[in-house]
């Protein structure tokens, strides 16, 4: 699909999927104008960062998307990534506050949601919340806790609020969740269920830097406590209002095809003639679709478009659609990923 086939006319109105959110008499050209003025923000965030950390854009885009979103994100990468510094930068620039929570095998519910204390001196108990109560939470090494502590933390995810006794406490409106998982240290783990994994927006690799960053990190860190200070750039209510502006981005219907057909290729990939029926346990649920549309709304966002081609959605696709498919026995017995699977998908399935 060229550029132009994804652009309605200057002077034609937005579908109505698009209309709710704007008037029916708003143009391509109008949502464009929309976005560059609601993304300004954007190459002034990505200067401070850089400041911090270098290299890793493509972990700090897909920070970025989990933010305008509002999903959360599940990090798979070696110790010493910048991961937990990129969040904690992210954070900073954006004004608001941030908790990291250390998962361990003897952690407790309460130890992230909070519980009661009992006050003897006024006979009542007192609440006392935890570390999810902020907007945003690093859960370092998530699968080093036990199951029910992963649920607490999920349903958190989920439910965007806690209930400790009987009061029910809402979590912030900006609100992000960046879980990591180290994977090559097995022992001691509780591997995600496929049904709360499920609920990551993203799963976002992070790999090593390359040789020229490598070389730049080593010129930047002076003394063994170099620390770089970043300054606040904009507001959590500007990332809200962008997020409404994200919701205005123009989806093509054949694009809007061009999704659902990604993801049935996941559950029945002999419809598009291939031939992975015996390496796909289970397909992406349908979250994965809702999650692809909406990362390919925030990829245009982020490259200062008012409409999703093509493109934005194979550049989401790996990261929407890695933790979602399970593989079998015979694709595990031939080294076969389930990223190798959505690259052959993203190759086979007709662009519109």
């Amino acid at each position: 699909m060229t550029t132009e086939s994804v652009i309605p006319a200057s002077s034609a109105p937005l579908p109505d999927a698009v209309a709710g959110h704007m008037d029916r008499s708003a143009s391509i050209q109008e949502i464009n104008a929309s976005v560059k003025a609601a993304s300004a923000w954007l190459p002034l965030l990505k200067t401070e960062m850089s400041r911090a950390i270098i290299g890793q854009q493509y972990l700090i885009d897909r920070l970025l998307i989990g933010l305008l979103a509002g999903g959360h994100i599940l990090l798979e990468g070696l110790p010493g990534l910048a991961k937990t510094l990129s969040i904690k930068t992210l954070s900073t620039v954006i004004s608001t506050d941030f908790r990291r929570i250390q998962f361990t095998p003897d952690m407790l519910p309460a130890d992230i949601i909070g519980t009661e204390i009992y006050n003897p001196r006024d006979t009542s108990f007192v609440v006392k919340q935890g570390p999810i109560f902020a907007s945003m939470v690093l859960a370092d090494e998530i699968n080093r806790a036990p199951s029910k502590v992963q649920s607490a933390l999920l349903e958190a995810m989920q439910e965007k609020q806690i209930t400790i006794g009987e009061q029910s406490f809402s979590l912030p409106e900006l609100f992000l969740v960046m879980a990591t998982q180290n994977p090559i240290e097995q022992e001691g783990t509780y591997p995600l269920p496929e049904a709360q994994i499920d609920r990551f927006m993203l799963k976002v690799v992070v790999d090593y830097p390359s040789q020229e960053e490598e070389r730049q990190i080593l010129d930047a860190v002076q003394h063994t406590d170099s620390k770089v200070t970043v300054q606040p750039v904009i507001a959590p209510e500007d990332i809200l209002a962008a997020r409404k502006v994200v919701d205005t981005v123009y989806l093509d219907e054949r694009i809007k095809d061009y999704i659902v057909s990604l993801v049935f290729a996941t559950r029945s990939p002999e419809l598009f003639n291939l031939d992975l029926k015996g390496y796909i346990e289970t397909g992406a649920s349908p979250r994965a679709t809702i999650n692809l549309k909406v990362a390919a709304r925030c990829m245009a966002f982020l490259n200062g478009r008012g409409y999703v081609i093509p493109d934005d959605i194979k550049e989401c696709a790996l990261d929407v659609l890695r933790h979602r498919i399970r593989i079998s026995y015979e694709a595990e017995a031939e080294d076969i990923t389930s990223e190798d699977i959505i690259r052959k998908i993203l190759d086979t399935v007709p662009v519109p």
